[in-house]
């Protein structure tokens, strides 16, 4: 058995052990669950792992069957259970970086309480397993029951490779794409009509069910409850609110791993003028057969002073993640919404444990704050570009060996303007005007721009003159307003009024018409993005044709103009040719053709693509018998104004619920269509006389 073996099952043993001093309680002594008419878990508990344990209970009763899917994958075992050469590659990658063997090692380093509240989560979905084994698919069945460990893992697989992996290119992970990341905004005392905190999460992310997909609760045991939302399989809530604080997140730009192109040499690879040897260590795996036999292969792992080492496109790299010995991202997440205060809120993050995303934070206290959070090296050379390429693996002069701490990272506290948001965008127009700039940090921070026309209608939104009402903050969270249309439509029909084409002047007089907004009885609306892809391709982001390129010193009113305006006509008059063909009409409705549709729920679209500059972002997938559907975009919305009471709204975009035949697959569609939003239920009064369910566990 190899060392690394060895340290693993030691690691599982600990945490086996630590498990036996807890005290046990029967079955249904840990608390009940109230079950609100939109599937949503409320968990009233006994104590903090009761909360965990219920919590475990309700994610397997609403996501059985990706819960323990994931599990097995994180496990590095999916081609044992499922097969499949995709499977087998995710595991040779798990096996390869060592996520089992670590998170053995994470779990085991938790504090006693953390520890029981990991087991416990475990414990809920086991029970919920062995109470309901006909609910579970019996493809999955195979991974009960589940451990903390295995809650660790699949955290350690999307928290510190998945959302940090897409800028490292030896890894085959799917892309997070910034278009349809997350929304962020807090408003101030000072800029809100009540005088009162107000918090909007908003994260976008792909709609099909997998690692990504949301999942609501209400945790609550006596003297802490919190409300929010967070990955299925994530035991901790990652946009989360309560009574005191509320705080949500977006992906960065923060560059947390490094790609470093090694090379190859005789027994070994080159490092400082010198051949030095890998080290090799070798791991047997399972593969299932399609006859169904299982197959034992070798894995070799090859390891360099730079990482763990891959092939890939013709080359041989390296890889490097921040963060590998920093165990306490969920414990963190944890502690985040215990805070009291802002005071209590920063120590917290001061442990820097949660490898990448914005924080964007508001308090009853009247605090805000944007933080550009993640475990960031240091480096004493390059930006931004070198260390997203293949850096040069030659020499360890190119390694890294420190991080930046909490005081390095941009952040903007309590700003003059009374607001902070974020879109996915660097942290430059965090508020505006921004009282932090790009060339105060080092140029591998985040990139000194463009900020994106999203980024640019969120700020608008929010720095508008006047005071903002919970009314209105709710109003322009809804917006559909399309930003590229201000920016281009007037050249656009201008040119086009004037071409002798009558098709294109009756375009021209449709787009004038049009209010820019990107609805479902729209007629306009279609054709305008149908041309604005072509206008500004690689995903609406090339400003190539753009009279005003985007610049520094007027970053939320650039781009601007149409270059050449018999070239935009040009563009318009293939945009009527396709509107014909795929729509059949130039002036089709939005909503006739982008439908919201699950489970036999067929609603009119609202909201696009982000880079055309709509707030309301959803990526549309590709046409299919005369419609498209969402792949990405708005999932779980949370709006929050810390009032008394509190006022909450907010909405789970699919459904809080993806097990097969759940009646909480679609049942929020009509809201999304109807562009509003449903009533957070946070006592349990309310919860009480919305109640569809209650099961104690």
């Amino acid at each position: 058995m190899s060392k690394r073996n060895r340290t693993w099952l030691a690691a599982l043993a600990a945490v086996a052990i630590t498990s036996l001093g807890a005290p046990a309680r029967a079955e249904g002594d840990h608390g009940e669950i109230l079950w609100d008419t939109y599937g949503v878990p409320h968990v009233y508990a006994k104590d903090e792992a009761g909360a965990f344990r219920g919590f475990g209970y309700a994610t397997a009763q609403n996501h059985g069957d990706i819960l323990l899917r994931l599990y097995g994958i994180a496990r590095g075992r999916a081609a044992e259970y499922w097969g499949g050469a995709e499977n087998e590659a995710s595991d040779r990658w798990i096996l390869t970086n060592g996520v089992p063997e670590r998170a053995a090692k994470w779990v085991a380093q938790q504090t006693p309480q953390f520890r029981a509240d990991l087991e416990a989560y475990a414990a809920g979905i086991n029970a919920y397993a062995k109470a309901h084994p006909d609910a579970i698919d019996p493809a999955v069945r195979q991974v009960l029951p589940v451990t903390a460990v295995d809650v660790m893992a699949h955290a350690h697989r999307l928290m510190q490779y998945i959302y940090i992996a897409p800028q490292a290119r030896s890894m085959d992970l799917p892309d997070v794409d910034a278009d349809t990341g997350s929304n962020a905004w807090a408003v101030a005392p000072s800029k809100s009509a009540s005088g009162n905190t107000m918090v909007l999460a908003n994260p976008h992310l792909p709609w099909a069910t997998s690692f990504f997909t949301y999942f609501e609760a209400q945790l609550s045991y006596p003297g802490f409850e919190v409300y929010g939302a967070t990955q299925v399989g994530l035991p901790v809530l990652r946009f989360a609110f309560n009574d005191q604080l509320a705080f949500t997140n977006t992906v960065n730009t923060l560059l947390g791993a490094t790609d470093y192109e090694l090379t190859p040499a005789p027994g070994g690879y080159r490092l400082d003028g010198k051949v030095t040897p890998f080290k090799v260590t070798t791991r047997p795996y399972k593969v299932r057969e399609p006859d169904g036999s299982l197959k034992t292969k070798t894995l070799t792992i090859r390891t360099s002073v730079f990482g763990p080492v891959f092939e890939k496109g013709g080359k041989l790299l390296a890889l490097k993640v921040a963060g590998l010995d920093r165990p306490g991202t969920l414990a963190q997440y944890w502690d985040m919404a215990h805070a009291k205060d802002f005071d209590a809120f920063q120590a917290v993050l001061r442990r820097v444990q949660v490898a990448k995303f914005n924080i964007v934070y508001g308090d009853r206290d009247g605090h805000i704050m944007y933080l550009d959070n993640g475990i960031l090296p240091k480096h004493d050379k390059g930006d931004l570009a070198f260390w997203s390429g293949d850096v040069p693996g030659d020499t360890k002069a190119n390694l890294w060996t420190d991080v930046h701490g909490y005081d390095d990272l941009p952040k903007v506290v309590d700003p003059a303007t009374g607001f902070v948001q974020n879109t996915n965008d660097p942290p430059w127009v965090a508020t505006y005007p921004s009282p932090i700039a790009w060339k105060d940090f080092p140029a591998y921070v985040a990139p000194p721009g463009p900020e994106s026309l999203r980024s640019q209608q969120s700020v608008q939104l929010l720095a508008q003159p006047g005071k903002i009402s919970f009314d209105d903050f709710v109003a322009r969270k809804l917006s559909t307003h399309t930003l590229m249309a201000d920016r281009v439509l007037p050249d656009l029909v201008a040119a086009a009024a004037a071409d002798p084409d009558p098709e294109v002047k009756a375009a021209a007089t449709l787009l004038r018409g049009w209010d820019r907004e990107t609805v479902g009885d729209s007629r306009a609306a279609l054709l305008f993005e149908t041309w604005a892809a072509k206008f500004a391709p690689r995903n609406f982001t090339s400003q190539a044709n753009y009279r005003v390129k985007w610049s520094a010193g007027s970053p939320i009113d650039t781009p601007l103009g149409i270059a050449d305006p018999a070239k935009a006509v040009a563009l318009l008059k293939d945009a009527i040719a396709e509107m014909k063909t795929k729509y059949g009409a130039v002036d089709r409705p939005f909503g006739e053709v982008s439908r919201f549709k699950i489970d036999g729920v067929d609603l009119a679209g609202n909201g696009g693509f982000g880079n055309t500059g709509l707030f309301r972002t959803i990526t549309w997938g590709p046409l299919k018998d005369g419609v498209r559907t969402p792949v990405h975009g708005e999932t779980w919305v949370s709006l929050v104004e810390f009032s008394t009471p509190m006022k909450a709204v907010g909405l789970m975009s699919y459904g809080n619920a993806s097990q097969p035949g759940s009646p909480h697959r679609s049942d929020q569609l009509q809201h999304l269509s109807d562009k509003t939003f449903r009533t957070l239920w946070t006592t349990r009064a309310e919860v009480e006389q919305h109640l569809e369910a209650k099961t104690p566990f």
